[in-house]
């Protein structure tokens, strides 16, 4: 039997996944890799850090799957957007990378916005606005500030394709991942020839870009040896892990939304068409099935936010949680079941590490506002939970604007773990929210796409209806659906009141 390897680069660490030829997960591994800050809002990797969690996690998954190597007959290769990866001519890393979440660049956005005309004229070029996040800002912000290394730039890549590159010898992007760049001209599904003209890069140093599911080289004979493989596997173009996780989630037709609540939160729509948001509150990208479009909206501290609850204020529930044996979660979305529904009027803006949809906004603020003498620990952790939630729909209220039509939600992440939490999305959503049995995102939907580049199955949306299936419904109900319409409306007025106090408290 055919066995699929889907390897993803993620921010804290490589995960590896095996999947058989009916679509069904066998195993996954991970391996950790470091991140370093050298200064406040700064994130760096090194590349060769993502190779050696690459060779671990896949070297430990094939063993837990019990397989033999040579019945790996395709690899799929995902990994954390945005990241600039910059090499010499022998493909070695002339630099660490700057991350998506590095924050250092926000003069380099104004910048891009200025020189193309404004940012409606960047939207028509690009699909989307200057963010921090986005890689050409880095590339300036190299070029500006380590101009000796820049001079000796040959090669650009992102994360995925740095490893991809060790993988095969192979310098090559993909749509998907490349469309987080502001370089590629989405509607033509290449470079913007603008954009190259206009900040003057060496055209040379771009690697050619495919779609998600052609392949892009075989292993070579030294990576062969590295992971414990066979000469020769096909490797995919894959794609970014929001596009590719979209794929994992089966969210790959018109009028399917998935919302994902890692640390931080993604809501994501598939569009047969290209559809672009004129303000850019959500993103538009290329996707993963070919020729076809997605659009998504990034909440910075999603789960991040719950997680810095239960570290700073959940002492008592860790430690009891120790005595019982239980997760610390549990017992804290107990306590937020136990508030009542809108916390009498309590919020939290879950900006812990400031906000990209659909503010973009690096300076906003975490806070709650609304605080009274009958407020409890309840209130407090319900509020946190209530406000991502809220946070999340934002993105999907954009998509609304934009008449995206959305009948069916697939919660994923530790937001869809929890009974108490699904039902509360479902509310706030006021849509039909679902789970499925795939739960390892972006990993699986390229090990599914790497399946339908060699042959095995026609189509992606084939190869999703081969191994997605629902496993749980949850329905809005009528009467938290029409409160939580009020108080999301409430709190939508928070942050505009709020904004320039935000800049102001910047500078302090």
């Amino acid at each position: 039997m055919a066995f699929y390897l889907g390897i993803d680069i993620g921010t804290s660490g490589t995960k590896a996944l095996v999947m058989d030829a009916d679509g069904a997960v066998i195993a996954t591994a991970t391996a950790e890799h470091p991140i370093f800050s050298p200064k406040p809002g700064w994130s760096e990797q090194r590349p060769d850090d993502w190779w050696a969690s690459a060779v671990a996690a896949t070297r430990a998954v094939v063993k837990k799957a019990k397989i033999d190597a040579r019945q790996i007959a395709g690899i799929g290769l995902s990994g954390q957007m945005h990241g600039l990866v910059i090499t010499d001519g022998a493909g070695k890393p002339l630099r660490n990378s700057l991350i998506w979440n590095d924050q250092r660049t926000a003069s380099q956005c104004a910048e891009i916005e200025d020189a193309v005309g404004g940012r409606n004229k960047l939207i028509s070029l690009v699909g989307n606005k200057a963010m921090t996040s986005f890689t050409l800002t880095k590339l300036l912000w190299v070029r500006k500030h380590e101009p000796k290394i820049y001079d000796r730039v040959k090669h650009f890549l992102l994360p995925k394709d740095y490893v991809r590159l060790k993988l095969t010898g192979e310098y090559v992007g993909e749509v998907s991942d490349m469309s987080g760049t502001l370089m590629l001209d989405q509607k033509k599904r290449n470079w913007s020839k603008e954009i190259i003209d206009i900040f003057q890069i060496d055209a040379s140093i771009l690697p050619p870009v495919v779609e998600s599911q052609e392949i892009t080289g075989r292993l070579t004979k030294a990576a062969a040896a590295a992971l414990g493989l066979c000469e020769g596997v096909p490797v995919v173009g894959g794609g970014g892990d929001q596009p590719a996780g979209a794929v994992g989630n089966g969210v790959v037709a018109q009028g399917l939304m998935s919302a994902t609540m890692g640390t931080s939160g993604v809501v994501f729509v598939h569009s047969p068409e290209y559809v672009t948001n004129p303000h850019g509150k959500v993103q538009t990208f290329c996707s993963s099935v070919a020729g076809e479009y997605c659009m998504f909206g990034c909440i910075l501290a999603a789960g991040g936010s719950y997680q810095w609850y239960r570290n700073v204020l959940g002492a008592t529930e860790i430690a009891e949680a120790k005595k019982k044996k239980v997760d610390p979660y549990e017992l804290l979305t107990a306590q937020a079941a136990a508030a009542p529904a809108g916390c009498e009027g309590l919020f939290f803006l879950p900006y812990l590490t400031g906000e990209r949809t659909p503010h973009a906004d690096p300076n906003a603020r975490a806070c709650w506002i609304g605080m009274h003498n009958r407020t409890t620990k309840n209130e407090l952790v319900r509020s946190v939970l209530e406000g991502v939630t809220f946070a999340m729909n934002d993105a999907l209220t954009a998509f609304r604007e934009r008449n995206v039509a959305i009948k069916e939600i697939r919660l994923s992440g530790g937001g869809a773990r929890s009974e108490f939490w699904r039902q509360l999305q479902a509310d706030i959503y006021g849509t039909t929210c679902v789970t499925i049995n795939a739960e390892e995102g972006p990993a699986y939907g390229v090990a599914l796409l790497a399946a339908v580049g060699t042959g095995r199955f026609k189509d992606v949306r084939q190869a999703c209806k081969a191994g997605i299936r629902i496993t749980r419904t949850v329905k809005p109900q009528a009467k938290l659906k029409k409160l939580y319409e009020t108080h999301y409306a409430q709190y939508q007025r928070l942050y505009p009141a709020l904004k320039d106090e935000f800049q102001e408290m910047a500078k302090l």
